[in-house]
């Protein structure tokens, strides 16, 4: 029998390597209730944790890298891993896997379910509750890793006490900033024995077009839509600039594409219900509007639209991140930087993660039980998941 060529072997691999991408994705776009900040706790448990495929250093910083740029951080951070395990194919597949289960409820529910208060269910409660435990796991891991000094943990502090008293769009913006230049000038002289380097098989001539296009099209489209009548090119501009200029994640999106397209008539509130119940990224609300709008086509294109500055950006900054976060200074900055990341996870745990799912003391107890489940008996998230939903229809009946 003949024997296959390492080709047709290397084809298979990277086949198979895809489809797990795309099964663990979809597991996870499945499952990850909470909004952003949760997002990067379930990829933390699954990613780094269970998985392996990067490890704690080269993860903090691209989640810090993700929170300096406009978008969808969580989603973002998920294309960028793809992207690491396997080339940009594997960054698209992630990108689906992730995004698609919430895309297909909401062009569904948009269709079929309009106006249906579907927040109230028992079991949507019970997967809040799950998140809760999910960002706590996460916390307590990446603050172990990422403020192991003083001086680390004052940054988190500073961090945490400055986004909770002050919940604006640029805050988060301007204490990472801060928080980069405290780490620049502390630990721009800092020996890291721990140091990582991540391949990114993307070339930095690729990089440079994904940045071309991205300001490109943010400078055209605004120009097409007021020399033309076309209905698509008004959508498109609408959709990539909201992705664009979008610092702060999906929770600030929502208003934002309230404000784009409430004069026109084109939302129904019932879509914010929708959005925050069902799992994945916030920005795919940009679906359920463009369903609404334009029927199933619509829903497709408008999540293809609001996603693209995101793909763009992350695949344009990853071919250079290696070579800044190896630079001393840069370094430092990172370090400032990742500290700041963990003082916006306690922040974002408490409001809105934590004022939105524990009611009652019936919840908190529920929560310390998940916790001490993925904690403590090391039992897997999906199984967490499950017991949560089960256990908050149950709490309905308490």
């Amino acid at each position: 029998m003949k024997e296959p060529s390492f080709s047709t072997h290397k084809k298979r691999t990277s086949i198979r390597t895809l489809l797990d991408i795309f099964r663990v994705s979809t597991k996870l776009g499945l499952t990850s209730f909470g909004g952003p900040i949760a997002h990067l706790g379930y990829f933390h448990e699954e990613y780094v944790r269970r998985r392996k495929w990067l490890d704690e250093k080269s993860y903090a910083d691209l989640v810090a890298l993700c929170q300096f740029l406009p978008g969808p951080a969580s989603s973002q951070v998920g294309i960028g891993i793809g992207v690491i395990h396997s080339g940009l194919l594997g960054g698209i597949v992630s990108f689906l896997g992730f995004t698609l289960p919430s895309v297909i409820a909401l062009i569904t529910l948009a269709l079929v379910m309009r106006g249906m208060n579907i927040e109230s269910v028992g079991w949507i409660h019970g997967l809040k509750l799950v998140a809760v435990a999910i960002v706590a796991h996460a916390i307590v891991g990446m603050s172990q890793n990422l403020t192991p000094d003083l001086k680390r943990k004052a940054i988190a502090l500073m961090t945490l006490v400055v986004t909770l008293l002050w919940q604006t769009t640029y805050t988060q913006i301007g204490i990472i900033l801060v928080s980069a230049f405290m780490g620049y000038l502390i630990y721009q002289k800092h020996s890291d024995h721990h140091q990582s380097s991540t391949h990114f098989p993307i070339s930095r001539r690729f990089a440079i077009m994904c940045l071309s296009l991205f300001f490109a099209l943010l400078i055209l489209l605004p120009i097409l839509r007021e020399v033309t009548s076309i209905q698509w090119i008004a959508l498109f501009d609408h959709f990539y600039r909201s992705g664009s200029l979008v610092f702060g994640g999906g929770h600030v999106v929502l208003p934002l594409l309230e404000r784009e397209f409430v004069p026109s008539g084109w939302v129904f509130l019932a879509g914010y219900g929708a959005t925050q119940a069902v799992p994945g990224p916030l920005f795919t609300f940009a679906a359920y509007l463009g369903t609404v709008m334009y029927g199933w086509a619509g829903g497709i294109l408008a999540t293809i639209f609001i996603f693209l500055p995101a793909f763009l950006l992350i695949l344009g900054t990853l071919p250079f991140w290696n070579h800044l976060r190896r630079h001393p200074k840069v370094k430092g900055a990172m370090m400032g930087v990742n500290a700041a990341v963990v003082g916006l996870l306690i922040s974002a745990f408490y409001q809105p993660i934590w004022t939105s799912a524990i009611l009652k003391p019936i919840d908190f107890a529920f929560v310390s039980i998940l916790f001490s489940m993925l904690a403590f008996w090391k039992l897997p998230p999906w199984f967490i998941v499950v017991v949560g939903a089960v256990g908050g229809s149950l709490l309905t009946f308490l």
